[in-house]
This record gives structure tokens, C-alpha cells and sequence, in this order.
């Protein structure tokens, strides 16, 4: 694409790619000096030029200037970046139908079940903190939400495969970034809100105005999709500019669940819409997953696709991997993995599991905490822990440059009865839990889920997933197959 047709009164320059980190080579690109958290791409344009920048789009000056480079100023870099990246790959979010879903907890889960259920109907991609997914594409995650370069240039290549929408987890941080600014939402999902990235946004106020920039920013003929019984379910659509519609459990909504069954591995609900009833079943669990189930319904619905239609493809969706996952090799007791990493997950996991747990077993919980995250929700984590659970193994969780000892310790301030142990392997921590289970036990494995990467203090390491490391644990240390070490 030629930068002339970017922008306005600039020379005839082939551009072959964008870049806003310095430290990659993208040859003939325009490089946006970006400010990130840490850093401020102003101080890194010599690298961006030797690793190809032939176009500098700034706000603010530059010390020295290379007459063989083209220098763009502007007033709001990320702006620009957004509606250059929209055209130079061609406006791909316009071609298909966008669902962007936030909240604190349940994003991924509302998204894959989109996809699946949508897939039937339009070919529907997912991108979000599992994976990025279209058509026979499965490739590992980026960020919860991408970059914008790679934002855009992901749903290019959705179109280019003949996709025709995308589920799309759209992370408070990502929204504050402006990384979603350019995005052509049809539809936005709001979970619920609770405690989470306070070490980047500070309080629940920020947070809470960092998500409602996705709502406020919708076109007119989307349609906002809220949670009618979170405490901010109302509040962040107060002024959306499109239609909102509203779906729970507790509150009159119009996507209403007015009876429901849990079991241990099923659901059975009744769900009220549009003075009609309808009986549903499926395969998710847990109280939480119906909300998440509703927002989809809610979405799928507003989009096109009856409720009557979906109700065979609710019935056996396929897992989510590393949500509330339930891992059966035959064993006599309960092992759910679960990607709970903050109070409100943890809570809810565990009241799933206090309800699937016969009384007189015990509910053996282990989790850790993120290294350089939130560290006042650590001793929140304990406190909840120590309610719920019967034993409790603390253990390694992306340390990053933190000792997950020390982790622990903070957790552990709010344990006050529950018995635990430190385990700082987490490979041990699980092959431990599986070894002291009982018949009847439930043990809930928190925090990694299905990632098969963890952040230590010299950068990303391979790592089996929890689902994984469970199912091997149990066949090797409970049955009994495989050489002992």
C-alpha cells in the first residue's frame, strides 16, 4: 500500500507493514511512537528505523531527524495508528460480524460458546486469552486482546478465509490502551465486575471506566448485552448509544433464567424471553456458567439466530479448555481445573465445588498468585480458601521475579483455620493433591487452567497446562501406570 493513501499530502512510499515495538524488523514500515506502560516509543525511533522504518508518526519532537525518513507529527498517536492499521488491512472488522465481550470473569467462556454455536450458521473466529481459532487455524495465544497491528491483521486474514464473524475478549486493559478504538463491534457482552487489575487501573472506579469505553463507543444499530444482576450491569450502558438489552437470574431481565437444576455434570434451566418459555439442558456447569450461557444466548439471538435453533447445539457444547474442566480418567474423585484467578472466581469455583462434594469429603484447593499482579487480592484468596476448602496447597502461579514462597505467605495471611501446606513445583503441588484424595473428595486446581507457558523471573517457559499435569498425575501416582522416578 502506498503511504499516500494513509495520509494526506505525503510522498508516493511503498509501506509493507506497521510496527510500534522497535525491537522487531518489519521492513518498509511506518513505525508509531506509542507510550506504553514502561516505555515511550519517542526514545526508540533509531531502532525502528534500523529494523525498517522508512515513516516516523510522533506527537511529541524528536532530537535529531534522518532525511531519508519521512516524519509524520499528530496529535494523538494511538488514534492515528488505529485508523491507519483499519485501512491498511483493508477495514476487516466492517466485513464481519463483531462480538466484543469484558468483564472481570467469563469472557472466554462467552466467546468460545459464540463461536461454537455460531459456527453452524456463519463461520466464526475467536480470539481471546485461549487462543486465536478460524476455520482449521489454531494458533497460540497473544495477548488477552492484541495489538492493534496484530488485532487487525488477525481479522484480515479471518476474511481472507472466508470468515464471516469473530468473538472477540476485549480486556480492560486492552480498551484503555486503545487497542479496540478502530473495531466495528455489532454486538458488546458485559459480565460482571470485581476485583482485578487494580495494580494497573488503581481503583474500581477506573476499572469499572475502562470497560464503559467499550459501550460508550458503540455505533448506533449494535446492540449493548448486560448482566441485569452484577452491581455495574446497568451503570456501564447508562450512555450507550444503541440498544441495550439485558439478561440474569435474580432480576427481572429480558433474557431471564427462572428455574435451574445444577447437577455434577449437567444443567437443566427454564428460560423465559419475549413472554416465552423455553426448556433448555446442557453440559455447563456451575451457577456462574449459566450467566455466561445467557450472555451468549442474549448475543446470538439479538444477531439473527432463533433460541429454538440453538437449543440442540446448548445441549453438549464443546469444553472450554481450562474452565471449570473436569478431569476424568476414571478416578473416585473430583479434579476440576479452572483459569480462577481473582477473588470473585475463586469464590464461585469453590461454591461449585462445595455443591458437587458430598458431605463428610473434603475440597482440596490449589492455587497460587501472579508475580508483579494485584498483590492485594492475595490475602482476599486466602480468606476465601479458608471458608470453602478443607485443604489448601499453595503453590507457584507466573511467579515473574517475585519467590512464590513469598507469594504464598501473603495468601496464607488469610488463612486463619483451614490446614495448608507450601508445594512451590507446581507439578508437585498437584501430584500431592491427587495422592491425599479420597473417594468423594473434590480438588480444584486454580489460576493456569489450560496455558501451557509460565512467567518466571527470566521470561516465558513451557509448561504442560494444569489439565494436562492433572490427567498425567492421576494415571502415574493413583493408578499406578508409568516407571516410578
Amino acid at each position: 500500500m502506498k503511504l499516500n493513501e494513509l495520509f494526506d499530502q505525503v510522498g508516493d512510499i511503498e509501506i509493507r507493514s506497521l510496527m510500534a515495538d522497535s525491537r522487531k524488523k518489519r521492513p518498509d514500515s511506518i513505525f508509531f511512537c506509542e507510550r506504553g506502560m514502561m516505555n515511550d516509543g519517542h526514545r526508540f525511533v533509531d531502532q525502528a528505523i534500523e529494523n525498517g522504518a522508512k515513516v516516523i508518526v510522533h506527537s511529541e519532537p524528536l532530537p535529531s531527524t534522518n532525511p531519508d525518513i519521512t516524519y509524520i507529527k499528530v496529535k494523538d498517536v494511538n488514534k492515528v495508528y488505529n485508523k491507519v492499521a483499519d485501512a491498511f488491512y483493508g477495514y476487516p472488522s466492517h466485513k464481519l460480524i463483531m462480538f466484543g465481550v469484558t468483564g472481570t470473569n467469563g469472557k472466554s467462556t462467552i466467546a468460545c460458546v459464540i463461536r461454537d454455536v455460531l459456527n453452524s450458521y456463519h463461520p466464526c473466529g475467536y480470539i481471546g486469552t485461549i487462543a486465536i481459532e478460524y476455520g482449521n487455524v489454531k494458533l497460540p495465544p497473544l495477548l488477552t486482546t492484541p495489538d492493534i497491528d496484530d488485532l487487525h491483521g488477525i481479522l484480515r486474514d479471518m476474511v481472507s478465509a472466508g470468515i464471516e464473524a469473530c468473538a472477540l475478549e476485549a480486556s480492560s486493559i486492552g480498551i484503555e490502551q486503545g487497542r479496540v478504538d478502530s473495531i466495528d463491534f455489532d454486538a458488546a457482552i458485559f459480565t460482571n465486575l470485581t476485583h482485578d487489575h487494580l495494580d494497573y487501573h488503581g481503583t474500581m472506579e477506573n476499572y469499572f471506566q475502562a470497560k464503559k469505553k467499550l459501550f460508550d463507543r458503540l455505533k448506533e444499530d449494535a446492540v449493548a448485552i448486560t448482566n441485569a444482576d452484577d452491581p455495574y450491569g446497568m451503570k456501564i450502558v447508562a450512555d450507550c448509544p444503541c440498544k441495550v438489552v439485558t439478561y440474569g437470574i435474580e432480576k427481572k431481565a429480558d433474557y431471564q433464567i427462572t428455574r435451574y437444576q445444577l447437577k455434577k455434570d449437567r444443567t437443566i434451566f427454564t428460560l423465559r424471553c419475549n413472554d416465552m418459555e423455553y426448556e433448555l439442558e446442557t453440559n455447563l456447569v456451575a451457577k456462574f456458567n449459566l450467566y455466561n450461557l445467557l450472555a451468549a444466548i442474549a448475543a446470538l439471538n439479538q444477531k439473527g439466530i432463533s433460541i429454538t435453533q440453538m437449543l440442540p447445539k446448548l445441549k453438549n457444547i464443546r469444553q472450554v479448555e481450562g474452565r471449570v474442566q473436569r478431569i476424568d480418567q476414571g478416578q473416585p474423585f473430583n479434579v476440576i481445573v479452572d483459569f480462577a484467578h481473582t477473588p470473585d472466581g475463586i469464590e464461585k469455583l469453590c461454591q461449585y465445588a462445595s455443591a458437587i462434594t458430598p458431605k463428610g469429603n473434603r475440597i482440596i484447593a490449589i492455587t497460587g498468585s501472579a508475580g508483579k499482579r494485584d498483590t492485594a487480592k492475595r490475602p482476599i484468596f486466602g480468606e476465601i480458601l479458608d471458608h470453602y476448602a478443607d485443604m489448601i496447597i499453595l503453590t507457584e502461579d507466573d511467579p515473574r521475579d517475585e519467590k512464590p514462597e513469598d507469594i504464598a505467605r501473603e495468601i496464607a495471611a488469610g488463612i486463619h483455620s483451614t490446614e495448608y501446606i507450601m508445594i512451590e513445583d507446581r507439578y508437585d503441588a498437584i501430584r500431592q493433591a491427587v495422592e491425599i484424595a479420597s473417594a468423594g473428595d473434590t480438588i480444584v486446581i486454580m489460576g493456569k487452567g489450560d496455558e501451557r507457558f509460565i512467567y518466571r523471573e527470566y521470561g516465558r517457559e513451557p509448561y504442560e497446562g494444569d489439565d494436562a499435569i492433572a490427567r498425567e498425575v492421576i494415571q502415574k501416582y493413583y493408578f499406578g501406570d508409568g516407571d516410578d522416578e
